[in-house]
């Protein structure tokens, strides 16, 4: 490899590690805040943030590498046109269709990853996040008995409160639980007891020497009985059972069965690798500047079309799914367009400033 592309490849490569880090924390950050949001309202518990932030981070991984490795080739680039770099390295023999081979030898690898990870990886990620997610509300049954706190089943039936949990939640002291059933309400109170979880994963919360009080409310007709032992059931949250959607389903599964869902997921995923590979070398063209004008415009247009084409994608996901169009027909139309884009922006630059 020549100097020139050593160069150029090392500048590249750098400046895409620090475009993909810097895109990293950002939406790590952003992630975080909605996970945040969620465990304050108890939607969440705390003991699952880092791992919902991971789930987060990985759905956006494919586009993070995309636009990181977009930004390292266009400033990399940008920055030749401005320091008058590109003209000496032009009047050495470099053209531009030379700055092709450092940019394709960077983009391949990665775009490889991209695809890795589009195709395979997130859904892996989807089907690891509804696993997380179902032990995560079987957890929560036992762990809803915090101390000094009433907790309230989702249907506002039942109100338990604890004031002391021992024994890494097995053992409570003085408990109280309010429930109403069929008109009636029911007051429990007792010293002690304990949480106990059946073989067939049912949790109860045995009481031991307590009383329990029951009437209707309103009137004055109530009874009291003293119990050694008495067992609430804690109930189960509502576990919903997902089946295996089209997000969840391997790359080979979704050609394996080609209903419009399974294929406008196929173009979505399909999209991501393909598009990186011609955005960067859309970047070649597109970087282009006059070093007595400024770059502002060029760096507004590459946002723009970025922004376009990646959504572009996304719509002609919407495209297949309702049956307008077929998923061959969705990526020639969607890269066709793009491929004869940067045809026509290298032509228009190799007749105009590169000619020389």
């Amino acid at each position: 490899m020549r100097r020139f592309e050593r160069a150029l490849t090392r500048e590249m490569a750098a400046g895409a590690a620090l475009g993909f880090a810097a895109l990293v924390a950002i939406f790590s950050v952003v992630i975080l805040v909605r996970i945040l949001s969620k465990a304050v309202v108890g939607d969440i518990d705390v003991s699952a943030i880092m791992p919902m932030l991971g789930f987060g981070v990985l759905r956006t991984l494919p586009v993070l590498l995309s636009l990181g490795l977009f930004i390292g080739v266009f400033m990399s680039l940008s920055r030749l046109w401005r320091d008058s770099e590109a003209v000496i390295w032009m009047n050495a023999g470099v053209g531009p269709f030379g700055w092709l081979r450092p940019v394709v030898m960077l983009i391949l690898p990665v775009v490889a990853i991209i695809a890795f990870v589009s195709l395979e990886g997130l859904a892996w990620g989807a089907r690891k996040q509804t696993e997380f997610e179902q032990v995560l509300a079987t957890k929560n049954q036992v762990s809803a008995l915090a101390p000094g706190v009433f907790s309230e089943d989702r249907q506002g039936k039942r109100v338990v409160f604890v004031e002391k949990v021992f024994q890494n939640g097995s053992r409570v002291e003085n408990v109280f639980v309010q429930s109403f059933e069929r008109g009636r309400m029911g007051v429990t109170v007792a010293s002690q007891g304990l949480v106990k979880k059946m073989t067939n994963g049912a949790v109860f919360l045995v009481l031991e020497d307590g009383k329990r009080y029951e009437g209707i409310p309103g009137e004055a007709d109530y009874q009291m009985a003293r119990f050694k032992r008495y067992s609430v059931r804690i109930p189960a949250p509502a576990l919903v059972e997902r089946g295996e959607t089209s997000r969840s389903m391997e790359a080979a599964d979704l050609i394996r069965n080609p209903s419009p869902a399974n294929m406008g997921e196929w173009v979505w995923r399909l999209g991501y690798p393909i598009s990186a590979f011609l955005l960067c070398l859309l970047a070649v063209p597109l970087s282009y500047t006059n070093p007595r004008a400024g770059r502002s415009l060029n760096v507004v247009f590459a946002v723009l079309i970025f922004v376009a084409y990646n959504n572009f994608v996304g719509i002609s996901k919407g495209w297949v799914e309702r049956s307008l169009l077929g998923s061959v027909e969705s990526l020639l139309l969607v890269h066709g367009v793009m491929l004869s884009i940067l045809i026509a922006m290298f032509w228009r630059r190799f007749r105009g400033p590169w000619s020389a």
